[in-house]
C-alpha cells in the first residue's frame, strides 16, 4: 500500500511520539496506520507498507490488542487475520489512560501505601521525609480518585467539562 505524504509523515512522528511516551516505535506506528487506513489490514500488509520486519509486526500486534486499541477480524473469502484499530478518539484516550493507571499509578500506590505503614515504625525515618512521602500519596489517591469519578461520563459530557477549563481555573482563583 502507498501512503499519502501527510499520512506517512503522521505516522512517523506517531511513532517519535511513542518512543517519547514508553512506547515501542513500531508499536505506536502501527497502531496510527490501522487508525488511519479506513479498512482492517492484514499483518503482512502493514509489514510491507512500514518496511517492518513480520515477526515484529506480530508482537507490535499483540501488544495493541493486549492494551485494547486493536482486534482481529475476518473478511470473507481471506483465510488472514485482519486487524482494525479503535476508531472513536475518546475511547483511544480512555484506554491509554486505564491501561496506563493499571500498569504504572496502581502499582505506585500499593508501595506508598505500604511506605507509609512501614513509615510508622520506622524509628531511622525523619519527619519531614515521612511528610513528603504522605504527599506524594495524597496527591496520587487524589489523581486516581478524580479519575475514578470521570472516567465513567459520556464522550460529549467530558468534551463540555474541558472546553470550560479556562473558565472552572478563573472561577476557582486561576489566573
Amino acid at each position: 500500500m502507498t501512503l499519502a505524504p501527510t499520512i506517512q509523515k503522521y505516522i512517523l512522528h506517531w511513532g517519535e511520539m511513542g518512543t517519547r511516551w514508553g512506547v515501542n516505535r513500531t508499536v505506536a506506528q502501527i497502531h496510527a496506520l490501522l487508525f488511519l487506513v479506513n479498512r482492517p489490514l492484514p499483518a503482512e500488509e502493514i509489514a510491507d507498507t512500514l518496511t517492518v520486519a513480520r515477526s515484529n509486526v506480530s508482537n507490535s500486534l499483540k501488544e495493541l490488542q493486549g492494551w485494547g486499541l486493536v482486534r482481529i477480524t475476518h473478511i470473507a473469502g481471506d483465510r488472514r487475520d485482519h486487524f482494525v484499530a479503535l476508531q472513536d478518539v475518546w475511547e483511544i484516550f480512555r484506554v491509554i489512560v486505564e491501561e496506563r493507571k493499571k500498569r504504572e499509578i496502581d502499582p505506585t500506590l500499593t508501595v506508598l501505601r505500604e511506605c507509609a505503614l512501614e513509615a510508622e515504625s520506622d524509628p531511622e525515618l525523619e519527619a519531614a521525609t515521612k511528610v513528603k512521602m504522605d504527599q506524594v500519596l495524597d496527591f496520587l489517591e487524589m489523581l486516581t480518585t478524580t479519575y475514578g469519578d470521570y472516567k465513567h461520563l459520556p464522550p460529549a459530557t467530558m468534551q463540555r467539562f474541558l472546553k470550560m477549563g479556562g473558565k472552572v481555573a478563573r472561577l476557582l482563583g486561576g489566573d
